[in-house]
């Protein structure tokens, strides 16, 4: 591999771990990319290669992944939620949600979640993990 490859790859992880960090801030491509000193082009296209998705979802899932956690507790509206994990359309949020998750968001906040109170903490990340590259099947678990 060459130098300026790992370079790269360093900067890519360094721009995911902020997604994973800031997921509430208001991210987008070119910022992350001028942080990873890249175009927004070439960022999106390493993004993709290194992680398997582009940004924007890799964001998405890390906002839907908390949103869960905040549904979960039951202390917030819905849309409290989508603006509280940095999303700014509930429409938007809402429509993501559902594909990853194959609920929407009020349904999911709706459910009892108490038999998730038994799993460790390891495994419930684990469990509740929204699905990524694709929509949640109709076989996935609740």
């Amino acid at each position: 591999m060459k130098r300026q490859d790992l370079d790269d790859l360093v900067r890519l992880r360094r721009a995911r771990d902020r997604m994973d960090r800031d997921y509430a801030e208001p991210l987008d491509v070119p910022a992350l990319a001028r942080d990873a000193l890249m175009s927004p082009g070439h960022f999106s296209r390493s993004f993709r290669t290194a992680f398997g998705e582009t940004p924007y979802s890799y964001l998405m899932t890390r906002r839907i992944e908390r949103a869960k956690a905040l549904l979960r507790r039951g202390d917030l509206s819905v849309t409290e939620v989508c603006f509280a994990v940095g999303c700014t359309s509930l429409g938007s949020f809402s429509t993501r949600f559902t594909q990853l998750v194959g609920e929407s968001p009020s349904a999911y906040r709706a459910r009892d979640h108490d038999h998730a109170a038994d799993i460790p903490a390891c495994m419930a990340k684990i469990y509740t993990r929204p699905v990524r590259n694709g929509e949640a099947s109709p076989t996935s678990p609740p």
